[in-house]
């Protein structure tokens, strides 16, 4: 059998610092002696430091500007006309990347019964940054399926392409819920009569 023996560990004792110990070195600081070491050495090289790190900070948080996209998109899907029988694509975009005026912008939509898409443009103007595109109505859209919509950016003369993108948008309804006459008609919304 083996002894077990408890081995006694000593903690060490510090040295006990009474409160009118503390008090007593308190005093003994003043704002005098504080302010003596700031010197203007000292502050130079402090600001210098604070700069360096605010520097460094920007630096590792900055955005190239050459990284963005030239346009944004704001939003954009299916809008549907309950009243007007109608169903058409809707997109707004915003510039954020300078371009030239006269540079044309060109959205490309799917048509949803297959054959040609729709295609709609507009030429970038000094006066606004935002450009909306709206297809002519369309028929044939299904709930959940995505239809390609393309975004292009030509220059003046539509020679050369400047930027292009993709976009897929899906509709949460079928195209069963636009009937196919204007529900109202005219201005104050007359009852249509064919209905």
């Amino acid at each position: 059998m083996r002894n077990i023996h408890s081995a006694v560990l000593t903690i060490p004792s510090f040295p006990t610092i009474g409160m009118a110990a503390i008090l007593t070195g308190l005093r003994r600081v003043t704002w005098e002696d504080l302010f003596r070491q700031f010197t203007g050495r000292r502050i130079i090289v402090g600001m210098g430091v604070l700069l360096l790190i605010l520097f460094s900070f920007g630096w590792a948080t900055r955005h190239d500007p050459s990284e963005k996209p030239y346009l944004g998109v704001l939003g954009g899907g299916f809008i549907y006309n309950y009243r007007e029988g109608e169903e058409f694509y809707g997109l707004t975009t915003m510039v954020q990347k300078p371009l030239a005026e006269g540079s044309i912008i060109e959205v490309e939509f799917e048509n949803p019964v297959g054959g040609k898409p729709f295609i709609v443009s507009e030429r970038v103007s000094a006066r606004t940054n935002r450009y909306a595109f709206h297809s002519p109505d369309v028929h044939g859209v299904v709930a959940n399926k995505p239809y390609h919509v393309v975004i292009r950016i030509y220059d003046r003369e539509r020679k050369k392409l400047i930027w292009s993108t993709t976009r897929d948008y899906k509709s949460d309804l079928d195209d069963s819920v636009v009937p196919k006459k204007p529900v109202v008609i005219g201005p104050g919304y007359t009852p249509n009569p064919d209905l």
